[in-house]
């Protein structure tokens, strides 16, 4: 094991190939931090080019690892002072959610998990949840506030089934297991974080679904656009974050000594028929469509952070800063035209 002179810190991040992890990486070291990530597939090109550029900045190694595989997490942890667990597996499209998505999910925490309680030198692990695990729920009419206190009603994901419910299940399923595991493992300080749907600037050679999704109306996808429907009616509301703002609070809550238990990280919450005429007033030139029937114009439930915000952390930005960001993102890509 390698011995850091003091002041200087190793991070692991899990699934450097993702949206969050990788901008995640280049934070830690911009910050000075020596950083360990994990990806399935170092040889592919596509996937990894951005961790290689990111190796300019600072001590990057990448490493092979697989969530089902048990030991492949041990040497990228070994000697590691903060551990930030942010891989899941994603099967919009799958059959069988349940092998596809629910099963590694789990499996991918636990063998995280166990690969820290035998490192012996994590100070720290923080698990990247999902407001999928917090806000979905068969209560009704508006104005309930959504803090760390609630879950995802699992049974009724299970049984009713509805889109994506997979995905959503897993998230919930995987952080329930990570909060079993540290309750029962002495030596482990585990943190969670409760993200919203995310946009801004991607560091990852393809656009992130997440910010597809994000834009739909601004790109005018219907497929997408149902996508968002279907969201605001699952889990009460569209909330969304900067993804900058994301990344910099798993790095403070790694570092904040006070920091306990689970944390949403929201920065705005709204509905679709209120985003659109947002998007509308801001962007008259993309045409948004702000006419949705019948379709309801109140989200039913806010996602609060006060807890996070008590804490100390500020965010940087707001939904116009979102949206801004991500548009220009667009158009350096070519998605969007100048």
């Amino acid at each position: 094991m390698e011995v850091h002179p003091v002041g200087n810190k190793t991070a692991c991040v899990i699934g450097g190939t993702g949206f969050v992890a990788a901008l995640l990486v280049k934070l830690l070291l911009q910050k000075g931090y020596s950083v360990n990530t994990t990806v399935r597939d170092p040889d592919n090109q596509t996937k990894t080019s951005h961790l290689l550029e990111l190796q300019k900045l600072g001590s990057l190694k990448i490493f092979k690892a697989d969530l089902t595989d048990e030991h492949s997490f041990d040497a990228p942890i070994a000697g590691c002072d903060y551990v930030f667990h942010v891989a899941t597996p994603v099967n919009f499209a799958s059959q069988d959610p349940e092998n596809d998505m629910i099963k590694p999910a789990i499996k991918g925490v636990l063998n995280v998990l166990n690969a820290c309680s035998n490192a012996k030198t994590v100070k720290r692990v923080i698990l990247t949840s999902s407001a999928a695990a917090v806000s979905v729920n068969e209560q009704t009419g508006t104005g309930l506030i959504m803090d760390e206190t609630h879950w995802t009603d699992a049974e009724f994901l299970a049984s009713a089934k509805p889109p994506t419910w997979g995905y959503l299940l897993s998230k919930t399923l995987a952080e329930k297991a990570a909060w079993k595991f540290a309750e029962e493992t002495p030596n482990l300080d585990l943190i969670t974080i409760i993200p919203t749907l995310m946009a801004g600037h991607s560091l990852t050679e393809e656009i992130p679904s997440s910010i597809r999704i994000a834009t739909a109306l601004i790109t005018g996808n219907e497929f997408l656009i149902n996508g968002l429907k279907g969201m605001q009616m699952l889990s009460g509301s569209i909330s969304i974050t900067h993804v900058e703002d994301v990344c910099l609070a798993h790095i403070y809550l790694a570092e904040k000594e006070s920091a306990t238990g689970r944390y949403i990280c929201c920065a705005s919450n709204t509905s679709l028929p209120e985003l659109a005429k947002f998007l509308n007033n801001r962007y008259p030139e993309y045409k948004v469509p702000t006419e949705f029937g019948d379709f309801p114009s109140k989200s039913k439930l806010i996602l609060s952070s006060e807890k996070l915000t008590k804490e100390g952390f500020v965010f940087k930005y707001g939904i116009e800063d979102v949206y801004d960001h991500t548009i220009d993102y667009f158009k350096e890509k070519g998605v969007l035209k100048n």
